[in-house]
C-alpha cells in the first residue's frame, strides 16, 4: 500500500466514523426538517417552522435566525423538495463552521508549545489529553503530559496510564499538591528536552468558580515567567452531550480561564451535536478537533463542509 492509499484509507475510516458517531444528530434534524418542503416556494409559515426545527435539533436561536434569514433569500421560487431542502441547511451550516474550523497547530518558538486543556469533570478531559497526544504523534512531533488536575488522584493515575500506553513522559505529583509546581517541572523538564508540545491537564471543579480562577491565574503566571508567550492555547473541551448547557460552560470558562479554542468530545453519543454550530456561530471560537467515538484516534480535526452535510442528513 503506498502512503497515498494509506491516507485514502484513513480519510475513508475517519468519514464512516462521522457518519456512524453523527447518526443520531442527523436523524434528529432529519426528522425535525421532515414535511416542511412540498415542492413549492417557501412560506413564510414554513420558514417559521424550519426555524424551529434547527432550534430543536440543538443548532441554537442565532444558528436558526441566520439560516432561516438565508434561506428567505432565496425562497426557492421553482419549489424546493427535502433532499434540495437539506442541502441549502447543509450549506448554510457549512457557512458557520468553515470560519472555525482549525487544527491545533504546533508553531512556538523557542518550544515548547504549551497547551492548557480544562473543562468541567467527566467532559471526557483526560481522554482528550491523550487522543490529543496521539494526534500530535502522528504528526512527528514531540508530546510531554503534565498532571495539573491534582485534586483527582483518579486523574493523575489516568494521565499515566495513557502516558505509558503511548509512550511519552508524564510530569506528576501527588493528590492534592500545588498546580502550579508541577507546571513549572513539566515546563523546565520539556524545554531542557527539547520537546514539541508540553499538554497540562488542569481541575474541572466548577462548583468554585473564584478558587478555579485564582489556581489557573497562579498556573498562568508561574508559565509566564518561564516562557512570557505561555501557555499557547487554553483549550476548553465540552461534552456534547451537555446539549445547550455546553455553551453555559464556554461562557463560565471565557471568564475564568480565557479559552482560545474549543474540542468537542462524545458527538457518537449524542442527538444533541448540532450544538457544534450552535458553539461556532454564538462565540466563533477555534474548534480544533471532534470526538466520534471511544479509540484513541477517534479525535480528528474535521471537514466543515463533510460534517454540514452529514448533520443536515445529506450523506447517510
Amino acid at each position: 500500500m503506498t502512503p497515498d492509499d494509506s491516507a485514502t484509507t484513513n480519510e475513508t475510516g475517519w468519514t464512516d466514523r462521522l457518519l456512524g458517531g453523527l447518526r443520531k444528530t442527523s436523524e434528529r434534524l432529519t426528522e425535525n426538517l421532515a414535511g416542511l418542503a412540498g415542492g413549492t416556494r417557501l412560506t413564510d409559515a414554513q420558514l417559521d417552522d424550519l426555524e424551529d426545527a434547527l432550534i430543536l435539533s440543538d443548532l441554537g436561536p442565532r444558528a436558526a435566525a441566520r439560516i432561516r434569514e438565508k434561506l428567505a433569500a432565496t425562497r426557492f421560487e421553482k419549489g424546493v423538495d427535502e433532499a434540495a431542502l437539506a442541502e441549502a441547511v447543509a450549506g448554510e451550516i457549512a457557512a458557520i463552521l468553515r470560519p472555525v474550523a482549525k487544527p491545533l497547530e504546533i508553531v512556538a518558538f523557542p518550544r515548547p508549545q504549551v497547551i492548557l486543556v480544562i473543562g468541567v469533570n467527566g467532559s471526557g478531559k483526560t481522554t482528550t489529553i491523550a487522543k490529543l497526544a496521539h494526534l500530535f504523534q502522528e504528526q512527528d512531533y514531540s508530546v510531554m503530559l503534565a498532571a495539573g488536575d491534582t485534586f483527582r488522584a483518579a486523574a493523575i493515575g489516568q494521565l499515566k496510564v495513557w502516558a505509558d500506553r503511548l509512550g511519552i513522559e508524564i510530569v506528576s505529583g501527588a493528590e492534592g499538591g500545588d498546580p502550579a509546581s508541577i507546571v513549572f517541572d513539566a515546563v523546565k523538564a520539556a524545554t531542557d528536552k527539547g520537546i514539541d508540545a508540553l499538554i497540562v491537564d488542569t481541575a474541572g471543579r466548577l462548583h468554585n468558580k473564584r478558587e478555579l480562577m485564582d489556581e489557573l491565574a497562579k498556573v498562568r503566571r508561574v508559565l509566564g515567567r518561564l516562557n512570557p508567550e505561555a501557555p499557547h492555547d487554553v483549550v476548553l473541551v465540552l461534552d456534547a452531550t451537555n446539549g445547550q448547557n455546553a455553551l453555559q460552560q464556554i461562557e463560565i470558562f471565557r471568564e475564568v480561564a480565557g479559552v482560545s479554542g474549543l474540542i468537542m468530545t462524545k458527538l457518537d453519543g449524542t442527538a444533541r451535536g448540532g450544538v457544534l454550530v450552535a458553539a461556532a456561530e454564538q462565540y466563533g471560537l477555534p474548534i480544533h478537533a471532534i470526538g466520534v467515538g471511544e479509540k484513541i484516534d477517534d479525535l480528528r480535526p474535521f471537514d466543515p463542509d463533510l460534517v454540514a452535510r452529514v448533520i443536515a442528513g445529506v450523506l447517510r
